[in-house]
């Protein structure tokens, strides 16, 4: 099977249905046209740029040019990530706990999945490392932004809770070991319930692409259970590497709890 081209106008189509969106807004009063309109249009360019900048880096096929791209789209998520928390840690932690997670645990299960599973050559191919590092950017941030969130939260919330742990002789991680379990559950459940759904209620987009470019079907499965599991797995160290990360943030070396290295929260 053949893939077929899409148009500009096939793609004003498909836009039309954004339209609907924007007419639910103004019906409702939601004040969301706008949003959607930038939102749309900022999509359309981003995709458009990096569909150019990756045909060039695909045909160079140089490892600095694929760490190049690689390095660009970690700071892009920890950006990203940063702007997810309400509470942020005071100082550069802010940037460097959500950075440094991404790089290491998105770093070391990309070149798990293409060194040690796919093993392409060569295995620095960038039509391998850089859509998986983006699908285990996407998923570990996500995981990531949900424990640090519940993290921050209950540290402000249940703060006498965790203080008298701390005097009753607790460790730091003993003191937050409640919140570390809610926190990682929380993360973690989203990627739960995409792998009970895969295949029943939903065909996930890696499958489907491969399905509409003209792969085998089954041939696109093994590689989305492949891709399931490399990002169920790294979402997971992620959380686990951001919370305690957090807890230690929290804290100090006299296990005392330390709100004052948060900021105040957003409005």
């Amino acid at each position: 099977m053949s893939t077929v081209e899409l148009a500009l106008a096939d793609l004003a189509l498909a836009a039309l249905l954004l339209v609907v969106n924007g007419a639910i807004s103004v019906y409702f009063g939601l004040r969301l046209e706008v949003s959607l309109a930038v939102a749309a249009a900022r999509m359309v360019l981003q995709l458009a740029v990096i569909g150019f900048v990756l045909r060039f880096v695909f045909a160079q096929t140089s490892p600095v040019w694929t760490a190049l791209i690689a390095l660009l789209m970690v700071l892009v998520a920890g950006y990203e990530l940063l702007q997810r928390q309400e509470r942020r840690f005071a100082g550069w932690w802010a940037y460097g706990v959500g950075n440094l997670t991404l790089l290491l645990v998105g770093g070391l299960a990309t070149l798990y999945a293409v060194t040690v599973v796919i093993g392409p050559t060569p295995w620095y191919a960038p039509s391998y490392v850089i859509p998986i590092l983006g699908m285990v950017l996407g998923t570990t941030l996500t995981s990531v932004s949900l424990a640090l969130q519940i993290l921050t939260d209950a540290a402000e919330r249940e703060r006498p809770a965790i203080e008298a742990r701390i005097a009753l002789g607790a460790t730091r991680l003993e003191a937050f070991a409640p919140v570390l379990r809610r926190a990682l559950k929380t993360a973690m459940t989203p990627l739960l319930n995409t792998m009970a759904l895969a295949g029943v209620v939903t065909l996930p987009g890696m499958m489907t692409g491969q399905i509409l470019a003209g792969a085998d079907p089954g041939e696109a499965a093994k590689y989305q259970i492949m891709i399931i599991f490399v990002l169920t797995g790294a979402a997971g160290l992620g959380a686990l590497a951001a919370a305690l990360g957090g807890v230690l943030l929290l804290t100090d070396g006299r296990h005392r709890l330390r709100l004052d290295r948060l900021r105040p929260a957003r409005s």
